[in-house]
């Protein structure tokens, strides 16, 4: 399949925007990194508007996108759906913190609701490419490595801002404390987004055995294309996966995440973190849509 750079922008930004809005309802649920949340805020809403932007450019008859809106299982339709809900709850989680004493504060209930949308989105988001179709495509583990994303991307922004506002008295580039919840957070969603990247690019690896063998060796679509060779194609795509995906967007931002832990200075630790993590993010996706063949390998 060719790539959908579009998509590929417009998965990542959401991914990040959810995960960053997610680890500020979560740090306000704890009563910790106020002096963050309005950055962390601003930051989530610039990164879901610009994914939404980039996701235009994909149709050709952007206009038609309406269209698909009266079916509730197309998955754009579910997909809007989570992104309008979520906006409107960041509206909402706004206001309230605006309105609160200190100009950082919300009731719990709301902190909570906003991490759950925050998982919820990113999950519909994934979900709408699995398909049997395309066996490369067709896992949990897709989804799980998606929301891996938001876990590390995040947390490391949201600690940064914690770092780029450190309060008075406090040496600059430090966040509170090396221990302090946003530096658990980042460290944990590294983790989180390790696992997740090496489990999917295991099971990209192994795809090469999920699709039909249907005898032929020129498509009988196009008589004069040769049929897909999928172990070639899986093959192919190892250096995206083992190098791009696993070693820089996934190993490295659990290193920067836990020395970043471990010197308190996510100034200098959390953008190694984002950087490598987005770059791997890209990695995936382009590997994702290479494997994006249908069952039969007819295109």
């Amino acid at each position: 399949m060719e790539l959908q750079w579009p998509l590929i922008i417009f998965t990542t930004l959401v991914a990040w925007s959810a995960g960053l809005f997610g680890t500020q309802a979560l740090m306000a649920a704890f009563g910790t990194g106020k002096r963050a949340q309005v950055p962390a805020w601003i930051c989530s809403a610039v990164l879901l508007a610009a994914g939404g932007i980039a996701v235009f450019f994909h149709l050709e008859h952007w206009e038609r996108i309406f269209n698909g809106f009266g079916h509730l299982t197309s998955g754009i339709t579910q997909e809007l759906i989570a992104i309008v809900v979520l906006a409107v709850v960041a509206v909402a989680y706004l206001v309230l913190m605006r309105k609160s004493d200190d100009g950082a504060s919300v009731p719990k209930w709301l902190a909570w609701a906003s991490v759950a949308l925050s998982v919820a989105l990113v999950a519909v988001m994934a979900h709408s490419y699995t398909m049997a179709a395309r066996p490369a495509w067709d896992s949990v583990l897709w989804i799980l490595y998606v929301l891996g994303n938001a876990c590390a991307l995040g947390p490391a922004t949201f600690a940064f801002l914690m770092a780029a506002a450190p309060p008075a008295g406090q040496p600059a580039g430090r966040a509170a404390d090396a221990g302090a919840p946003a530096g658990l957070a980042a460290l944990v969603g590294a983790a989180a987004n390790a696992l997740a990247a090496l489990a999917f690019a295991i099971f990209l690896q192994l795809s090469a055995g999920s699709f039909a063998d249907v005898g032929y060796y020129f498509d009988p679509t196009h008589p004069t294309k040769a049929m897909a060779d999928a172990a070639a194609t899986v093959g192919a795509q190892a250096p995206l996966v083992w190098l791009g995906t696993v070693a820089v967007g996934a190993i490295v931002p659990l290193a920067a995440a836990f020395l970043g832990k471990r010197s308190g200075n996510w100034k200098l630790w959390a953008p190694v973190a984002i950087i490598a993590a987005l770059a791997g993010a890209v990695c995936m996706r382009v590997a994702f849509y290479n494997l994006g063949l249908s069952v039969f390998m007819f295109y």
